[in-house]
């Protein structure tokens, strides 16, 4: 299994409609696929990291990048994983009110200020540390 992060820049306005369907056509796309990560998205920016079998991650990544809706698509990170740091897909985001973002499915607090969970959050591993970074930076 891999795991690979990436950062990107986004090329179109995503408002909160924009957002939601993002949300719901990856969550979709990366359960058919045994795909598990998270995907983080503030100020016009992407992290996202993908966990799963080699061939599964490297395929969705070639359809990701392909993606017009953003551009200077970097990997920042690629490497065998024993197991999943991020369970679940999940996504976060900054442009929703808390209480509208919290009604998505899927959705992570994980741009909000760090619980106290999330700081002995210590399995996430190196990927984790970009998402921490971009929160942080974010903020």
């Amino acid at each position: 299994m891999i795991s690979l992060t990436y950062l990107s820049t986004a090329t179109v306005d995503f408002d909160e409609p924009a957002l939601r369907e993002l949300l719901e056509v990856s969550r979709r796309n990366n359960h058919a696929q045994g795909l598990s990560g998270m995907l983080l998205f503030a100020g016009g920016h992407f992290v996202q990291t993908l966990e799963g079998p080699a061939t599964d991650v490297d395929h969705a990544f070639v359809r990701i990048s392909a993606d017009p809706r953003h551009r200077d698509v970097i990997v920042a990170l690629r490497e065998e994983v024993e197991e999943r740091a991020f369970g679940d897909w999940s996504m976060g985001f900054e442009e929703l009110t808390r209480d509208e973002a919290a009604a998505v499915p899927g959705y992570s607090d994980f741009l909000a200020a760090p619980t106290e969970r999330e700081r002995l959050a210590e399995h996430l591993g190196r990927a984790g540390v970009f998402h921490r970074v971009f929160r942080d930076r974010m903020r």
